[in-house]
């Protein structure tokens, strides 16, 4: 008799965000059949199906609101037709406001909620505010998942109940053990949005540190956001064109091409103004797996997966000068380099594997529709 499979509803604001590598790995990675509903914290459109129907939810809302009864608005409405429809079984919300826009409509169909924190969704004090601290979505979730241990004790003090809290750090695509550095050039890259928390002027103002002692450096930070143009007029004005580039959104292959040949990557994470943190960024994952040293900062879920002096350096936040001091150690001893390297892809085979991530989901699942 042939198993049948579970039908999971996942839902995120975004379709195929480049930056969300970590919500396509669990799309296409967890076991049984995923409805992928996309377009805003109440979604729009159901991927493959287009935009969710609301010709017959617009009458069914008209009618019940002449007999004067409450109801849900139309795109509610669109969105309870569809999980009827495809008998959906548990949902998993992709970011706190996701699960606290959808909470009432998987209250109303008695489906399962998982709610899953990322980053912004779990710092930011006027997001946490403007969904009531996640009140109904902690009473009503079976499960919240947290990817680091500091976001796994904000949200137990936000309120949530501790046994619902699961840590659960993403892990890195398998390609990346594949990696084998050469440390053949005095390259350091760095990957991520060009936002406030990733603070990537402190990288680049840190290497120019680097660059006075050794002249012939290259840094490459991949990435766009709205510090991008911020950036590129630091890299002009302090006349490093040379040997810091900019190049914008890498791919996969074009990022692992970098990482090939680099000695380390870099990252200098803070907390920014509106207290919007990291979760664990997935490309320090991704250099860990590769076998790159990681200098970044002592930083939300960053100490998780870095040791400092095992398989990276870690600096405290804004200490530009602590930065450019590791990136030096890095550039005057190749063979310390290749160590650490090689500890932190061993840590991520123990410890942050693709596979562990996303069974810890699929347990979750499984455990939630079983009741």
């Amino acid at each position: 008799m042939e198993l049948q499979e579970n039908r999971i509803a996942m839902v995120s604001p975004s379709l195929n965000a480049y930056s969300e590598s970590f919500i396509q790995a669990q799309k296409v990675g967890l076991q049984g059949k995923v409805f992928y509903y996309y377009g805003d914290f109440l979604p729009q459109y159901l991927e493959e199906y287009g935009r969710l129907p609301s010709k017959h939810a617009s009458w069914e809302v008209k009618i019940k609101r002449k007999l004067g009864f409450k109801t849900f608005n139309i795109e509610e409405t669109a969105f309870i037709h569809s999980l009827k429809k495809n008998k959906i079984q548990v949902v998993l919300a992709q970011y706190g406001p996701t699960a606290n826009r959808i909470v009432k409509i998987c209250k109303k169909l008695n489906i399962p909620l998982i709610t899953h924190f990322h980053g912004y969704d779990a710092s930011i004090g006027y997001v946490i505010e403007s969904c009531n601290k996640y009140k109904e979505v902690f009473e009503y979730s079976n499960y919240v998942i947290a990817v680091s241990r500091s976001m796994q004790k904000s949200l137990i003090e936000l309120g949530c109940p501790s046994e619902k809290v699961i840590y659960n750090t993403y892990g890195p695509d398998n390609s990346f053990l594949n990696v084998d550095p050469q440390f053949t050039e005095n390259t350091f890259i760095g990957l991520g949005r060009f936002v406030e928390k990733k603070a990537p002027y402190y990288t680049i103002l840190a290497f120019k540190k680097v660059i006075g002692q050794f002249p012939n450096a290259q840094l490459v930070i991949g990435g766009k956001g709205e510090l991008y143009e911020v950036c590129r007029n630091l890299v002009r004005y302090h006349k490093i064109e040379n040997n810091v580039l900019l190049p914008g959104v890498l791919t996969k292959e074009a990022f692992i091409a970098y990482l090939e040949k680099s000695l380390a990557f870099v990252q200098h994470s803070v907390t920014a103004l509106n207290g919007d943190q990291e979760g664990t960024p997935v490309s320090i994952l991704e250099a860990c797996a590769a076998g790159l040293p990681v200098i970044a900062t002592d930083h939300a879920g960053i100490p998780d997966v870095i040791i400092d002096g095992e398989t990276g350096f870690l600096v405290q936040e804004h200490d530009v000068d602590a930065m450019a001091e590791k990136m030096k150690i890095i550039i005057e001893n190749t063979s310390l380099a290749k160590q650490m390297g090689a500890n932190g892809k061993e840590v991520i085979k123990r410890n942050f594997s693709l596979q562990k991530h996303l069974t810890i989901i699929d347990d979750l699942v499984e455990q939630s529709i079983k009741g």
